[in-house]
């Protein structure tokens, strides 16, 4: 099977199996990278699949009008860190409530 891309060019179809999966992900990054799927109306794990297969290959996937639509979204949803902070993240644990809360 052959689909038609945006410049007009044939190329053929890869049949893949996607898997469901429970990828924790920090709250605020899931907030950005929802509202860009939303904005491109694809699904979270079509733009996730686009990021991971486009940085295997240190392509480019977002140009700089899409740059500046994240930066964006990233002070709408308070996410205040970059790539910079990925090995400094440490996850909050969540304490039972207590008798008196």
């Amino acid at each position: 099977m052959v689909t038609a891309t945006d410049s007009g060019t044939l190329e053929p179809q890869i049949s893949i199996k996607r898997v469901q999966t429970g990828v924790r992900i920090e709250k605020r990054m899931l907030k950005v990278l929802k509202a860009l799927a939303e904005y491109f109306d694809v699904s979270l794990g079509d733009l996730v699949e686009a990021i991971v297969l486009h940085t295997f290959e240190s392509k480019p996937l977002f140009n700089s009008e899409t740059m500046e639509l994240i930066e964006g979204l990233k002070k709408i949803y308070s996410m205040d860190y970059d790539a910079s902070s990925s090995h400094q993240m440490i996850e909050l644990t969540q304490r039972s409530p207590s008798p008196n809360d």
